[in-house]
């Protein structure tokens, strides 16, 4: 028996709470999970798992021996990595994910920079608008837009957006533009949400947040298709700034209650922290790398307040 495959795969199933979903993890039959932790189980002569309608839970032996086996195998990835030369000098895969449209304008330019400057690095980067998850997807670096609910991981604030009301001239000139919030249930709204039930959007007013409600017209699934329609004329679209500057500046999409803006959101690079090892360098080349022209990249792209 492999103990250390078999370590891996008793980890891989209490993480995920089922052999099944473990086995979705590792890409390996159920059989395979199943039978690798009953070959430890009976190796140690000691019950580790109890199976139950709710999932798996740790016995008192499996409990600590879960704790050591991740001890051993957080120092042989240390080990490996130190084999390997990621601790002195960059080298190996690094995994990067960010939301589609800022990948797009923004990381992408980055990571090709990145990629020139350290030539023993290769880059898997991902453009997603889920949350992923580190261990789950694994994951090296994200770019998260939004307040961060797990603290548990290293962030670096890169900056923020704003969240923009925007309609097309010809849509404000046909329709008017919205003063206050409560004119949105007035107005032809293009959302995320569905059209057969009523949406709201928060805004702030003396310090205080008020709400905005309407009924979408056209709902749709990707932030370039509420702008495309926005830009067509269809009706008021709510999105970040970065995502329409060059259409603010051009004149093809006009702001409307900038008085009323929500609080902007936060930018953060984020990684998890390293259990019992030290960072590789990889990781810290791309932070140190990516963190300044991130930022640089951000200011340049915020539109000007209202005077």
């Amino acid at each position: 028996m492999d103990r250390l495959d078999a370590m891996a795969m008793l980890i891989a199933a209490v993480e995920a709470g089922s052999l099944s979903k473990a086995s979705r993890r590792l890409g390996l039959p159920l059989a395979t999970v199943s039978r690798k932790v009953a070959d430890l189980e009976k190796h140690l002569r000691a019950t580790l798992l109890i199976r139950s309608a709710k999932g798996l839970e740790l016995t008192d032996a499996g409990r600590s021996y879960v704790e050591a086996a991740k001890a051993i195998l957080d120092q042989l990835d240390e080990a490996e990595r130190t084999a390997a030369g990621e601790y002195t000098e960059p080298r190996g895969d690094l995994v990067v994910t960010a939301p589609t449209m800022f990948g797009r304008l923004h990381v992408l330019p980055t990571v090709t920079g990145f990629l020139d400057a350290f030539p023993e690095i290769a880059v898997d980067l991902k453009f997603t608008d889920r949350v992923t998850h580190f261990l789950d997807d694994q994951i090296d670096v994200a770019l998260r837009i939004g307040e961060l609910p797990d603290s548990s991981l290293v962030a670096t604030r890169l900056g923020e957006c704003r969240q923009v009301l925007c309609a097309s001239p010809a849509y404000l000139a046909s329709h008017g533009a919205p003063r206050t919030p409560d004119e949105l249930r007035r107005h032809r709204v293009v959302s995320f949400g569905s059209v057969s039930s009523d949406g709201a959007w928060p805004f702030r007013q003396d310090g205080a947040v008020v709400t905005g409600t309407f009924r979408s017209r056209l709902s749709v699934t990707t932030i370039d298709a509420a702008i495309d329609a926005a830009r067509a004329g269809a009706g008021l679209s709510r999105v970040l700034s970065y995502q329409v500057n060059d259409d603010v500046r051009a004149g093809r999409l006009q702001l409307v209650l900038e008085d009323f803006e929500a609080a902007p959101r936060p930018v953060h690079l984020v990684y998890a922290p390293r259990s019992q090892s030290r960072l590789p360098l990889k990781l810290r080349a791309f932070i140190d790398f990516a963190v300044p022209r991130l930022r640089e990249r951000l200011v340049q792209a915020a539109l000007p307040a209202r005077a």
